[in-house]
């Protein structure tokens, strides 16, 4: 059951990562978003009191599937081939929003738990 449960949140959030590219269609930014919007949603997973196939599904699955390290690593060396002013800014700004998101949903679950 448990895996069941990450590889249905995992195909529902790699669908949602990638209808965000679509929509926004902008470099970085798309993977930004994703990756802040997971990290905050992860952060609430972890911090409120769901079930484990519900948290297995959200956190390990969706989050897993909707967020996207490599990705980020990818466009981080493609910005430094041509600005790497602009690479330093998207690895740093990335790391702290994501880092912030999680510590926000954390609030965010401790409350809602």
């Amino acid at each position: 059951m448990s895996a069941l449960a990450v590889g249905i949140g995992g195909g529902l959030g790699a669908v949602s990562r990638y209808a965000v590219g679509t929509v926004v269609g902008r470099r970085g930014l798309d993977t930004l978003l994703v990756n802040a919007g997971g990290s905050f949603l992860f952060g609430v997973v972890l911090s409120a009191e769901l079930g484990s196939t519900a948290a297995l599904a959200l956190g390990v699955g969706f989050c897993g599937a909707f967020t996207t390290f490599s990705s980020f690593a990818v466009e981080t060396v493609r910005f430094a081939e041509e600005e790497p002013a602009v690479a330093l800014a998207n690895a740093v700004g990335t790391l702290v929003v994501a880092l912030l998101a999680v510590i926000a949903g954390g609030a965010v679950g401790s409350l809602a738990g």
